[in-house]
């Protein structure tokens, strides 16, 4: 009936668009390439009034944390659509850096928030090959090409090495912070340790705006009749019965790890 008659009011649309899951370039991560068209789609159709995200994920990458919270900033810029963050179960780390993307950040009372910073994580173990016998055998052109090899012992200048990698991303991880969330945030506070908060401390610490769930949230912003328009990644026929023919353990086992930090 609606089509029927166009002079009636259009209820307002709110694009949602869920980001779920890690973040890299893994088959079920996410990434800005996979995430591209989803963006693009959600601020382009239906002329929004707003988009909000669904945020649930540890962490991941920093470079595509970077890069989605990058896209989503140039588009709410350059359409003036304003976008709501909605922290599920956790926005830690790299889950964060897509929330600060967001005009406002909204969390449940038990959601976690924060880790505000960067890791670098993995094994050694040239004794246990030596108690086997095993010779490690390599050749670089360049002193830093083995860098963090797992089968020789970590010098110092390894960890010199691998500190002046992470503690520059942390500065532009921080920085990210304080551009996006600005006066907000609790001066007084050490909010840049990778601590963790659940919702309501981190309301009081600046790092969200407040307690609310996605549809009552939009429907006291933009009126009870706003539509809800999801916008997701289009996933294959195998994907959409759970199978996948290129998955690999490994990253499975390292998506598990992420989400145990949190009890998740």
């Amino acid at each position: 009936m609606r089509r029927l008659i166009p002079f009636l009011a259009k209820p307002p649309t709110v694009s949602v668009i869920r980001l779920q899951g890690t973040i890299g370039m893994g088959a079920r991560s996410l990434s800005d390439a996979a995430l591209a068209p989803v963006i693009e789609r959600a601020f382009a159709r239906g002329k929004p009034v707003a988009v909000a995200l669904a945020i649930n994920s540890p962490g991941g990458s920093p470079a595509q944390s970077s890069l989605i919270a990058a896209r989503i900033r140039r588009l709410a810029e350059q359409k003036k659509i304003p976008v709501h963050a909605f922290v599920e179960d956790v926005a830690a780390s790299g889950g964060y850096w897509l929330a600060t993307a967001a005009d406002r950040i909204w969390a449940d009372e038990s959601s976690i928030l924060g880790s505000i910073g960067v890791i670098s994580a993995g094994f050694g173990f040239p004794e246990a090959l030596a108690k086997l016998g095993v010779e490690r055998r390599v050749q670089t052109a360049g002193a830093s090409k083995s860098l963090a090899d797992p089968f020789r012992p970590q010098t110092e200048a390894d960890v010199a090495r691998i500190r002046a990698l992470i503690d520059p991303l942390h500065q532009i991880f921080i920085a990210q912070v304080r551009a996006r969330r600005g006066d907000r945030l609790d001066a007084s506070a050490d909010l840049f340790n990778a601590d963790i908060w659940l919702g309501r401390r981190a309301v009081d610490l600046g790092l969200a705006d407040g307690i609310a769930h996605l549809k009552p949230k939009m429907q006291e912003l933009y009126g009870e009749k706003v539509r809800l328009v999801p916008h997701g990644q289009r996933r294959g026929l195998l994907q959409r019965f759970g199978l996948s023919l290129v998955d690999s353990g490994l990253a499975a086992v390292e998506d598990r790890a992420l989400w145990a930090q949190y009890g998740l």
